[in-house]
């Protein structure tokens, strides 16, 4: 299996943004050091849920710092991009990493209405654009004399300099909520990042993607590959007890709730449905679906089910909702060295 550190570093207070943004720079490195196989950025405006903000810019500092780690988007809000300079920015990008570029897309939020009328757009027209933005990255990752007539978007160039360092270009994902996107994904053989999920809905997700493939008619060594790629998702808490793992991931998760409906409260100008505020609660149901949470042994347990249910890669995020850093680099750590070589080479 592969693991990958997720960095969703909250600051509550613009003025630490730079702490914040130092703190997890040095989170990552201590994730490259631990073992890890990938770090994932992602990316909100306006709101502190993200101090870093634009994954592309920061996953230039961290290609600078780590030597072996993939470096991921999950995900670029594709909406908040013109294509063709996301094209650059991310070929660029895959040169200074040396072909360890990883570009998840998605619609971004489907509930931070706030984010897409800073940039200029509408909450509406950010879902829609989606597909012709990763078409016309494509296009201009792969082409050359491309002309672009769509809806949202109209670009003719030469070639694009450079090209992208791995060819015909990195690894492209997309976030998919539903079973509907799952599915839809699967059709066209692209891998998928899958959020958190019960163990049992992960388990459906996998198994419809590979069937879906299969119905698609593409070949067995192209639905491996696929799954290869497809990422999912948990937080995570090692400690040196069960009950202490539970009482730092149980108000972590309180936190980051708290504060991403707190700006939705506050920031968006219209009736947007939003999820943050429903789900599970109780401890127990909070550790069953969220997180890894528990000593070294019991979290090795958890890897085992998402093995077992098919998971090849899992996104691990040790920092949800502002856990104290001597508990990140404990878990980051003790992930390393008790949990990470069970799972290597089996």
């Amino acid at each position: 299996m592969n693991f990958g550190s997720f960095v969703f570093s909250i600051s509550t207070d613009p003025e630490k943004d730079n702490q914040i943004i130092d703190r997890t720079l040095h989170e990552v490195e201590l994730a490259e050091q631990a073992g890890f196989d990938a770090v994932w950025l992602t990316e909100h405006h306006f709101d502190g849920a993200v101090a870093y903000a634009d994954p592309v810019v920061f996953g230039t500092a961290v290609a600078m710092r780590t030597q072996r780690m993939r470096i991921g988007f999950a995900v670029l809000e594709m909406a908040l991009y013109h294509p063709v300079r996301l094209a650059v920015q991310t070929a660029l990008l895959d040169h200074l990493s040396k072909g360890r570029l990883i570009v998840g897309t998605g619609r971004g939020s489907a509930y931070n209405e706030y984010e897409y009328i800073g940039f200029g757009i509408t909450l509406d027209q950010g879902r829609d654009m989606l597909a012709e933005a990763e078409e016309l990255l494509i296009k201009a990752w792969t082409g050359t004399n491309v002309d672009h007539h769509g809806r949202y978007w109209h670009s003719k160039f030469p070639e694009l300099r450079p090209r992208p360092y791995q060819k015909p270009h990195p690894p492209l994902l997309r976030a998919c909520i539903s079973e509907t996107s799952v599915a839809e994904m699967a059709k066209i053989g692209r891998p998928v990042l899958i959020g958190v999920q019960t163990v049992e809905t992960l388990r459906h997700r996998l198994d419809l993607y590979r069937e879906t493939m299969h119905d698609a008619k593409y070949s067995d060594s192209q639905v491996e590959h696929a799954l290869d790629e497809t990422w999912v998702q948990r937080g995570l808490v090692v400690a040196e007890s069960d009950q202490e793992a539970q009482d730092i991931a149980g108000p972590a998760l309180d936190r980051y709730r708290k504060h991403l409906l707190d700006a939705r409260i506050n920031y968006n100008t219209s009736e947007v449905q939003d999820p943050v505020g429903q789900g599970p609660r109780s401890p127990g149901e909070v550790l069953d679906q969220a997180f890894l949470a528990g000593t070294p042994r019991r979290v090795a347990e958890l890897v085992d089910e998402l093995k077992d249910i098919g998971a090849r890669n899992v996104m691990l995020n040790a920092n949800v909702g502002q856990i104290e850093p001597q508990h990140v680099e404990r878990t980051l750590r003790l992930f390393g060295e008790q949990v990470i070589p069970k799972f290597k080479d089996n």
